[in-house]
């Protein structure tokens, strides 16, 4: 595979798994961190057979979660909710239940992540 293909390969992994024209928001001078980041761990890594984009984003957001990164949940929600993988009401379990794993900082930091992607979609807020 040219480098060219992986590039190629990588964009329209990126597109999939954050819908369409996620990868035209781009900037068009990649830094060696977003050329690796497209190139490899798109499309190489998500493009692997085995687990579906919504396998791998339960995966993603469990991680963001430990991690408390409201913004990276943020991102990768509103990947989910644009490729309909999951419901404001999966989305909202997801957060109950994450917050007997990633303690209650970490959780509450998935909520305000979830929260905020869903008011993008006009969904209401959590109760």
């Amino acid at each position: 595979m040219t480098d060219d293909d992986r590039r190629r390969r990588g964009l329209e992994m990126m597109d999939a798994v954050y819908g369409a024209g996620f990868s035209e928001t781009l900037p068009d001078d990649a830094s060696p961190m977003l050329a690796e980041t497209i190139d490899h761990l798109f499309g190489a890594i998500w493009a692997r057979p085995g687990l579906s984009i919504r396998d791998r984003r339960l995966l993603v957001l469990g991680a963001t979660a430990a991690l408390g990164r409201a913004d990276l949940v943020e991102i990768q929600v509103r990947g989910a909710l644009a490729n309909a993988e999951l419901t404001a009401e999966q989305l909202r379990e997801a957060v109950l239940h994450l917050h007997f794993y990633v303690g209650w900082g970490n959780g509450t930091q998935f909520h305000r992540g979830v929260e905020a992607a869903l008011a993008t979609t006009g969904t209401e807020p959590a109760k």
